[in-house]
C-alpha cells in the first residue's frame, strides 16, 4: 500500500495498492521499487512548495536496491528509509561518544524526554549511494518493553537513512519519527474491509482492494473539505458512531428536501456545519434546488 499524506491537520489517501501471490519474499525490493514508481505516478508533475511542517516522499525499506532506485539521478525524492541495524552499525553504535548524541525535540520544539540522536559516518556507509546520511536512535524503552539483543546499555536503538543534507539531526529524527501516520492509515484501511480478502480468486480480491481503496479516498476527503478542529482527525470507527449512524429522515415537501436529525444526537452542530460547507462548494453537476437540512 501507499499513501500521500496530508500532513498533521488531516488523514491521507490511498495511491497505490499490490496484491502479491501468497509465495512472494518478503519486503522485496521488487516490490517496494514497483508500488513506488506506481504512486509517484498518482502525484502531478508540478508541486507548490512543501510548508515546513509538511511530509515530504517519505519512504521506509531496507534494501541497497530500493534506496539506489530512489537515488537515481532525475528523480529528486527526499526519503526517510528505515534501516535493520547490522553487527557493523551496532558496534559503530556502541563507540559513538556521550557529546555526540543530540536531544530528540517534539513537535512543538521541546526536548523529547529520554530521547537522543547522533549520526553516524564512516565504512558503514561506504556501499550506500552518495549523499546518504546514517541517522541513529536511541531511546529508554516503554515500561515493559522488551529489548533486542541490538540495543545497548539499556536503550532500545533504531536507525534510518536520508538524503536531507540541510537539516539538524533533530528535525530529521522527527520527521522520521512523524511516519507513524502511515500506521494510521493501514490501521484505516484494516478497519474499512482490509482486514481479510474475502473472496476466493486474486482478481475477484483485487476489485475488493479497489472497493477499499475508493472508501478509503473518501474517509480521507470528506474531513479535508467539510470538518474543522479535532474532528477532521476522526478514524473510520468514530466516523461510524459520530456522523454515519446518525437517526435522521429525509422529507421532501414545497419541491425541496430537507434532512432533519433527531434532536437528541450529541453530534448533529458537527453534521450540520459540515453540510453547510459541502453546500457551500461548487456543483458543477447540477442546478436543482437543494436544502441539506432544517
Amino acid at each position: 500500500m501507499g499513501f500521500v499524506g496530508h500532513g498533521r491537520g488531516g488523514s491521507g489517501e490511498p495511491v497505490v495498492g499490490l496484491l502479491r501471490p501468497g509465495n512472494a519474499g518478503s519486503n522485496t525490493a521488487a516490490g517496494h521499487i514497483e508500488a513506488t514508481r506506481l504512486a509517484l505516478v498518482q502525484l502531478p508533475k508540478t508541486t507548490p512548495a512543501r510548508p515546513a511542517d509538511a511530509d515530504p516522499h517519505r519512504l521506509r525499506r531496507r534494501h541497497h536496491e530500493f534506496v539506489a532506485w530512489l537515488a537515481q539521478r532525475g528523480r529528486w525524492l527526499s526519503y526517510s528509509v528505515g534501516m535493520t541495524i547490522t553487527d557493523a552499525i551496532h558496534q559503530a553504535v556502541l563507540k559513538i561518544p556521550a557529546l555526540a548524541w543530540t536531544p530528540a525535540v517534539e513537535p512543538d520544539g521541546e526536548i523529547r524526554d529520554g530521547a537522543w540522536a547522533a549520526e553516524l559516518a564512516g565504512d558503514c556507509l561506504t556501499s550506500w549511494p552518495k549523499g546518504l546520511r546514517l541517522i541513529l536512535r536511541k531511546e529508554r524503552p516503554h515500561p515493559g518493553a522488551q529489548l533486542c539483543f541490538t540495543d545497548a546499555d539499556g536503550m532500545r536503538l533504531t536507525c534510518f537513512a536520508t538524503n536531507t543534507a540541510s537539516e539538524a539531526i533533530a528535525a530529521l529524527e522527527l520527521r522520521h519519527r512523524q511516519r507513524a501516520r502511515a500506521e494510521d492509515r493501514i490501521r484505516a484501511a484494516r478497519v474499512t474491509g482490509l482486514r481479510n480478502l474475502p473472496l476466493h480468486e486474486a482478481a475477484q480480491n483485487q476489485i475488493w482492494l479497489e472497493i477499499v481503496q475508493i472508501a478509503l479516498d473518501l474517509l480521507a476527503w470528506m474531513p479535508l473539505l467539510a470538518l474543522i478542529g479535532q474532528a477532521r482527525l476522526w478514524e473510520p470507527r468514530r466516523l461510524r458512531l459520530r456522523l454515519f449512524s446518525t437517526a435522521a429522515q429525509l422529507v421532501t415537501t414545497g419541491r425541496r428536501c430537507y434532512l432533519r436529525f433527531t434532536g437528541h444526537w450529541p453530534w448533529n452542530d458537527v453534521i450540520t456545519d459540515a453540510l453547510d460547507r459541502l453546500h457551500a462548494l461548487p456543483n458543477p453537476g447540477s442546478t436543482a434546488a437543494f436544502r441539506p437540512y432544517e
